[in-house]
């Protein structure tokens, strides 16, 4: 009976029935409902099914097949009782099936629960050894392969920061799977949090999967993905997605890491309204601040005059970002400004004449734009400069 419960349940293992059939058998026959310890028995092996990877619904499925199979030879064990005795005898099997499946099913629960959290503590671990980049490779290998992370190949990382606090972490990090997963592939991507953000570690070049169509794009667009998934969640939003530059090997990936987190916070102090931001369009602000004090002395001694303008260095600072970023074409930047093509000008011939540089001179176009991406950079003139005078 055992046996053939088992096949019915798709191969299950005939040992986590246990004493079950023996409990149905006393029911059966004596009305007897089991002891806790029985009981307690039966949730052991509901939380060994767990740990053995066997899903919630063969091992229900193995019980119910076992109970249904007893039920059958039942009237012949009670064949000689009159109708009452009968309608007891299956009142107490179904007693012992209902306080069996729940036992069963409550110890499945509490192991899967146990299992969830061994993981995501192996999860949380490994992402912030391969974030941190300085940890045994050896080591790293083994431990990333049960998540299907290759370290050979070329990965990149992506962050993304909540408008306020972290969102159901669960939640947040299922969504992201989902998505991420769909679209990547299940494999070399991981997905996590650390420091209040969530992590999603991903292969630069995807491999191919079958959900994959003649009109999809080579290479999906990881931060693009991100945001959009996450404005679906009820919290977080405004989301922030920064994506680091894709680099090989275990360091590369924590390379990647400290530019998405770099981005973020250059994203921040530059006032930049995209919700994402890859690393490559930072380069030169991360170009520029590696040399701090050239940079404090470069705008300190190219634009500091500004702050003697009547209202201030900032209004000028302000045309100076949209006369470059507009290609030096001053209607264009008048309609930026929302002022008039009067006013730009004025201002441009005001910054001649404070810093001695001319906007409109190519040799000197590059040295103010340089200074004017410094400040941006350093936050002046809202913050001082460091080490000025």
């Amino acid at each position: 009976m055992a046996s053939a419960a088992a096949r019915d349940a798709g191969g299950a293992p005939v040992e986590l029935l246990g004493d079950y059939l023996p409990l149905l058998a006393d029911a059966a026959v004596s009305g007897r409902r089991p002891h806790r310890a029985e009981l307690d028995a039966v949730g052991r092996l509901g939380r060994q099914a767990a740990e053995q990877g066997i899903s919630a619904g063969r091992v229900v499925q193995l019980y119910l097949s076992a109970a249904r199979r007893l039920w059958q030879d039942l009237p012949a064990v009670v064949r000689s009782r009159d109708r009452e005795a009968v309608r007891a005898a299956a009142a107490a099997v179904l007693h012992v099936i209902d306080d069996a499946v729940a036992t069963l099913a409550e110890g499945y629960a509490v192991a899967r629960r146990d299992l969830v959290r061994r993981e995501e503590t192996l999860r949380r671990d490994l992402i912030d050894d391969l974030l941190r980049g300085d940890s045994d490779l050896t080591t790293l290998v083994e431990r990333a392969e049960p998540f299907g992370l290759d370290l050979a190949r070329v990965h990149q990382v992506a962050l993304a920061a909540p408008s306020r606090r972290l969102p159901h972490t669960d939640t947040a990090i299922s969504a992201l799977e989902s998505v991420v997963f769909n679209r990547l592939g299940d494999r070399d991507v991981l997905v996590a949090t650390k420091d209040g953000l969530l992590v999603v570690l991903a292969p630069a070049h995807p491999a191919a999967t079958n959900r994959a169509t003649p009109t999809d794009k080579p290479h999906n667009d990881l931060g693009q993905l991100m945001h959009g998934e996450l404005n679906r969640l009820r919290h977080g939003r405004p989301w922030r997605v920064a994506v680091g530059r894709a680099h090989p090997g275990l360091y590369g990936i924590a390379r990647s890491y400290e530019e998405a987190r770099e981005s973020l916070t250059m994203a921040g102090r530059l006032f930049v309204d995209k919700p994402v931001i890859h690393a490559h369009d930072l380069l030169v602000y991360r170009v520029l601040l590696r040399d701090q004090s050239a940079i404090v002395d470069l705008v300190g001694t190219v634009l500091s005059p500004l702050v003697q303008a009547r209202d201030g260095a900032k209004p000028l600072l302000e045309t100076l970002d949209a006369y470059f970023a507009t290609g030096a074409v001053a209607t264009e930047s008048a309609k930026r400004l929302h002022v008039s093509v009067r006013t730009v000008t004025y201002r441009l011939e005001r910054i001649k004449t404070l810093t001695g540089y001319d906007p409109a001179e190519p040799e000197h176009r590059f040295t103010l734009q340089a200074a004017v991406l410094g400040a941006k950079a350093l936050n002046w003139p809202a913050e001082p400069l460091a080490g000025a005078g």
